[in-house]
């Protein structure tokens, strides 16, 4: 979408009655993020109010601005993304969570507890999602997670019933702080900014010491990702995510720089061919999809046997916190403890890599 989309949610009072209008407040700066780019905490110059300001929360986004006013915190709040379930959970906020988008698939503990007792509903996705079921149980809040455009999304069926509703983008963010740093604007839109700048400090002091020590480390072991999928290997861009939490890791990511594509969000495939060269000189392989062994991984296709990550057992998948269903809390919980994730690569890439309790989201596949 070209050109400047500004959407102004303004409410009589907050989370009750909603409506959109086209003007679009002067604001000046009250939390500007050091490593999240999509979103910001402002203040209108004229009265005062509070805004969660939220930029291109969606892939293929363009110059889109959400204005999402804060009068007083959101109290039942429905959160379409596990990740969500984790930074409310943080926040001490759990006890508010109403709805969730796959219950199943939920790692919290504390959230897991309430879904149990029925106090937390699955209220579907989008396609399936139970209009009805939120309209029941009042919800003051729905934590959207956008894939494409807003307006083939939920969006419009929650406008219609006047549901408040506000995307929050954390996984488009390529740098781990930066994701981990949405936190804050869930601790804004909640009345819980202190605990959530004070935990989003010790995140940050924490991951920097991990990173400035692996600097000192002398070898940069060569990292192979994932597996196929059909007939392509994906491969995620030098500048997204996970790689940076390789390089971080003092890592170096198989690629390289000679293949830098995309926006730090879009996979390139390339074949099976090409895939199996670059894991032969691979050092480590790792987030190899939902094999847990290495006989799993041979049985998947027998060429990987010769690679040899696989032959010096250097093959990891973050898969050691996943739930029975296959929830995943590597992307959960690790959406705001990129210190842990990064603890465990430099684990994996410069420890003792023989021994599994000293990792957290990962395991050595045996």
């Amino acid at each position: 979408m070209r050109g400047i989309l500004y959407i102004i949610v303004l409410c009589a009072a907050l989370f009750t009655s909603c409506r959109e209008v086209g003007t679009t407040p002067d604001t000046e700066p009250i939390y500007t993020p050091r490593y999240a780019n999509g979103f910001s905490i402002e203040r209108d110059k004229a009265n005062g109010t509070k805004y969660l300001v939220v930029k291109n929360p969606w892939q293929g986004a363009d110059n889109i601005t959400l204005f999402h006013p804060i009068t007083k915190p959101a109290s039942r709040i429905v959160a379409m993304s596990s990740s969500y379930v984790a930074m409310l959970d943080a926040i001490g906020y759990t006890d508010h969570i109403v709805g969730v988008s796959g219950a199943q698939f939920i790692s919290t503990p504390r959230a897991v507890e309430r879904i149990g007792r029925g106090e937390i509903a699955d209220v579907g996705f989008d396609g399936a999602f139970d209009l009805e079921r939120i309209l029941a149980m009042q919800s003051d809040l729905v934590l959207l997670y956008g894939v494409s455009s807003e307006e083939k999304g939920i969006s419009n069926r929650l406008k219609e019933l006047d549901i408040p509703y506000i995307y929050i983008g954390e996984y488009l963010e390529t740098e781990p702080l930066g994701k981990a740093e949405w936190v804050v604007a869930l601790g804004y839109l909640c009345g819980r900014e202190d605990e959530a700048l004070a935990l989003f400090a010790e995140t940050e002091s924490r991951y920097l010491a991990i990173r400035n020590k692996a600097r000192n480390t002398t070898h940069r072991p060569l990292v192979m990702l994932n597996t196929p999928y059909r007939d392509a290997w994906f491969m995620p861009p030098t500048n997204s995510y996970m790689v940076r939490l390789i390089e971080d890791a003092n890592g170096e990511y198989i690629l390289g720089e000679k293949r830098e594509t995309g926006n730090g969000n879009t996979s390139t495939p390339i074949s099976l061919e090409e895939a199996l060269l670059l894991a032969k000189r691979a050092d480590f392989w790792l987030n190899v999809g939902y094999h847990r062994s290495l006989e799993g991984l041979s049985l998947a296709n027998p060429l990987f046997g010769d690679v040899p990550a696989v032959c010096n057992r250097r093959v990891y998948n973050n898969t050691r916190r996943n739930t029975p269903n296959g929830g995943s809390d590597f992307w959960e919980s690790g959406a705001i403890k990129p210190d842990v994730i990064l603890a465990d690569l430099v684990t994996i890439l410069h420890g003792d890599t023989a021994d599994n309790e000293a990792l957290y989201y990962y395991e050595q596949l045996q």
